[in-house]
């Protein structure tokens, strides 16, 4: 019986090795970017700026193509000074996206993956680390582009680190009025915010109420998904927390009349909280969502065109 299965075994054995980087530098991405020393990377700060610096230091090392001769992309916005009174004083801030691309074959049409990499910051001695808000997202995006530069794209892929993303969306905002200069029009946003921590084991495809030709990709994507892939949370209600359709980077594309899915996890105890640490993060889901993000990007990219001539705007 030993010999009978001695081969096999050797060969999952030699796959599950060859698997470990793999596996490995989504989670170093994660670590690295929820680490103290970013000091909770709110937009602005020297925090901010070390987390976008390993983010171009990752850019260049999978060997994506800055976007317009750069991958730093800096835009001004404003803020209420307080949150509790929006309609008060303001303040401008100055935020960095960060956008590397892949060039597919056929180059008229794009997709953009997005992931924010900004997060609250601290205060009174504590820091907001953001290991799933969104580390856990950044790390799911350079996944995705090692994948992509390993087994080219049919289309264009930009990937948009966005920053200031919270209090306002500012980053995806002001990268959708101000589109960069590409060979094709963008035709599709993967958006990744927040696939890191999920005690039931369920991550989100958010966007299909809207785009009801997503409906057989995202069930395609589930059925062999490692983790358990659900849809919802895009209809209009009464309670705007049920509703994600306007709530994280995709909604400025949305907005646009460009069609969007959106993988994300239910808000939890650790949300906007300093227990939002590398160490709650799910491991198997963690890894289990990164690769379930890479097989989405490649069936959006699969049908892209259709994707496209089948949208002409959002229904709602």
């Amino acid at each position: 019986m030993l010999r009978k299965f001695a081969l096999p075994v050797l060969l999952v054995l030699t796959a599950a090795c060859a698997r470990e980087p793999e596996l490995a530098q989504p989670l170093e991405d994660l670590r690295t970017l929820a680490a103290d020393d970013m000091e909770g990377r709110e937009v602005g700060t020297p925090g901010n700026a070390r987390a976008r610096a390993y983010i171009v230091e990752r850019f260049s090392e999978i060997g994506l193509t800055p976007v317009n001769g750069s991958f730093e992309h800096a835009f001004d916005f404003s803020r209420p000074v307080d949150f509790r009174d929006p309609q008060g004083e303001r303040r401008t801030l100055a935020g960095v996206n960060v956008l590397g691309l892949v060039e597919g074959e056929d180059r008229s049409r794009v997709m953009v993956v997005s992931a924010h990499y900004d997060h609250v910051g601290y205060g009174e001695g504590e820091i907001f680390n953001g290991a799933d808000d969104n580390a856990s997202g950044v790390a799911a995006l350079l996944a995705i582009a090692e994948h992509f530069m390993a087994h080219p794209p049919e289309h264009d892929v930009l990937f948009a680190a966005f920053d200031a993303e919270e209090g306002g969306l500012n980053g995806a905002r002001h990268f959708v009025a101000n589109r960069p200069e590409l060979p094709g029009e963008i035709a599709f946003n993967l958006n990744l915010d927040m696939v890191g921590y999920s005690p039931d084991g369920d991550l989100y495809a958010v966007g299909t109420w809207h785009y009801p030709v997503l409906v057989p990709l995202v069930e395609h994507v589930a059925d062999g998904a490692p983790v358990r892939l659900l849809t919802g949370y895009d209809r209009p209600t009464d309670n705007p927390r049920d509703d994600w359709t306007l709530l994280s980077d995709h909604a400025p594309f949305h907005m646009a009349g460009i069609p969007f899915l959106y993988l994300g996890v239910e808000d939890h105890e650790h949300y906007h909280q300093v227990s939002d640490e590398y160490e709650i993060i799910t491991r198997d889901f963690f890894l289990g969502a990164v690769e379930t993000a890479v097989r989405m990007a490649e069936e959006v990219d699969a049908d892209l065109d259709a994707i496209a001539g089948a949208v002409s705007g959002p229904e709602n």
